[in-house]
């Protein structure tokens, strides 16, 4: 009834969504398919949708009450955009590792709508990986230990003060805020599809609760070295109008910083979520 079709990806996450243009608005089934595609396939993909701000906000805010950033610099007028962005003089770029938005605070964000303003001659991917199969390819005895476990989360090694010198410029900002300490269970239950899905991550998550950061790592490290693993991800290219709306639960994703001395321009609208379950 909603009109919309997907098409999985050939990689290990996500969908293309076909059959829709974004610009005109969705209504109410089409909103509700699209959260049925996002909770099954972790993140959607759109190609060539011409869309305002007020157009992206809209959508986004479909699925939720918008997240309005403390870190990033936001687009001018539109409080509630963040703008990604890589100068040609920035080194590093935002969003370079495997993480997962938001895992250190108490109700962590449903996902992000991430739209291509400007992008470089080649290169900029995101890629993508799917938490759901990071945990179902995991040996039924390390299952039943994960799931008993819960794992400490926090912002301020990457946001706060002490994180600063690292980038050098502009493009961050209120370091002050940065003291989100969450904690979460280890496996957890997807808010929309049930399913299992691993919920850790080597952007945000510091240790496993009750261990000491010695015990922690070499279990964390194997956990995100098996994640990783290329038949549970898939690399998406951006083309200017390109949009990648991914879920924080199901997902993580890693901004590929190889265009050195070109320009990158992305829009995100981040959609606030709910406290997580095992």
């Amino acid at each position: 009834m909603s009109g919309l079709s997907f098409q999985p990806t050939e990689g290990g996450v996500g969908a293309f969504v076909q059959d829709i243009d974004l610009s005109a608005g969705i209504d109410a089934a089409q909103a509700a398919r699209l959260r049925e595609g996002l909770g099954e396939h972790g993140v959607l993909f759109f190609r060539d949708q011409d869309i305002t701000p007020e157009a992206h906000q809209d959508f986004a805010g479909h699925f939720g009450e918008i997240n309005v950033n403390r870190f990033f610099a936001h687009v001018d007028g539109y409080p509630q955009i963040a703008a990604v962005l890589k100068e040609p003089r920035h080194e590093k770029n935002i969003g370079g590792g495997w993480h997962t938005d938001h895992s250190y605070d108490a109700a962590p964000a449903l996902g992000s709508v991430l739209l291509a303003r400007e992008v470089p001659a080649a290169g900029g991917d995101t890629e993508f990986a799917s938490m759901y199969r990071a945990y179902e390819t995991l040996s039924e005895g390390l299952k039943r230990t994960l799931d008993g476990l819960r794992a400490e989360h926090s912002s301020r090694h990457v946001f706060g003060v002490s994180a600063r010198a690292r980038y050098k410029d502009d493009r961050f900002h209120s370091p002050e805020e940065a003291v989100q300490d969450a904690v979460h269970p280890v496996v957890i239950r997807h808010p929309i599809s049930g399913r299992k899905a691993l919920y850790v991550n080597p952007g945000f998550t510091l240790r496993f609760e009750g261990w000491t950061d010695e015990e922690s790592k070499p279990l964390l490290d194997m956990l995100y070295t098996h994640a990783a693993k290329p038949e549970h991800t898939y690399r998406y290219t951006w083309d200017v109008g390109s949009i990648a709306f991914w879920d924080n639960r199901a997902t993580w994703h890693h901004a590929l910083n190889d265009y050195p001395g070109e320009r990158r321009l992305m829009h995100r609208v981040t959609i606030e979520g709910v406290p997580l379950n095992g």
